[in-house]
């Protein structure tokens, strides 16, 4: 017999909070507004079921906060790309569709640094 421990609420709202954070704060550094668009669409990262056990949510959060580090690092590093695919597959088999490959991040670094996004957050907020 084999006990297994069931993923929990807080978990997934954790991984939706990483998959929020990387569609406002990283795709912002890298693409346009109107590619970050079509991921939308295509369901990249796209959440549709519940996790089966506790090891699952735990590896998905993982996965997605070591991408996280890895594109936000001040200048991209080639010792990391196998690290990132690594990550990228782990994703995919949790059923998480990410299909981007470490080269694609590496070919748009910074390019948009300085641009404004519909989907990154506010810098300054207006209380009324």
């Amino acid at each position: 017999m084999k006990i297994v421990f069931a993923s929990t609420p807080s978990q997934e709202e954790e991984i939706n909070e990483l998959v929020r954070y990387i569609y406002s704060d990283i795709f912002p550094l890298y693409y346009t507004d109107e590619e970050i668009n079509q991921f939308e669409q295509l369901k990249v990262l796209h959440t549709s079921e519940d996790f089966n056990t506790l090891k699952d949510a735990f590896q998905v959060m993982t996965s997605i906060q070591t991408l996280i580090s890895i594109l936000e690092a001040s200048q991209l590093d080639v010792q990391y790309t196998l690290l990132f695919n690594k990550n990228v597959e782990t994703l995919q088999e949790f059923g998480l569709f990410f299909p981007f490959k470490y080269e694609h991040f590496e070919d748009a670094k910074c390019i948009r640094a300085n641009m404004l996004s519909i989907y990154s957050n506010a810098d300054n907020e207006l209380l009324v």
